[in-house]
């Protein structure tokens, strides 16, 4: 039984993790041939100030992505 878990920071809708989840299964159908009801798909959202890359968190890269583009 495959497990796929994607661990997204938030902003996303519902329906475009549905579709990205659903669509996951279907390539892990279609890659290792296993069943469909076999296969297991699950995302969590975490908070951007959860998410760090080095020691910045997500919110802090963003707003200063976003300054950047103000320049």
């Amino acid at each position: 039984m495959p497990i796929v878990h994607i661990a997204l920071v938030e902003g996303r809708d519902d329906e475009t993790v549905k579709a990205c989840v659903k669509a996951v299964a279907r390539t892990v159908h279609e890659t290792l041939g296993a069943p469909l009801a076999t296969i297991r798909v699950y995302a969590t959202s975490t908070p951007a100030t959860h998410w760090a890359v080095g020691e910045q968190t997500k919110d802090e890269l963003t707003d200063v992505r976003q300054s950047e583009k103000r320049e």
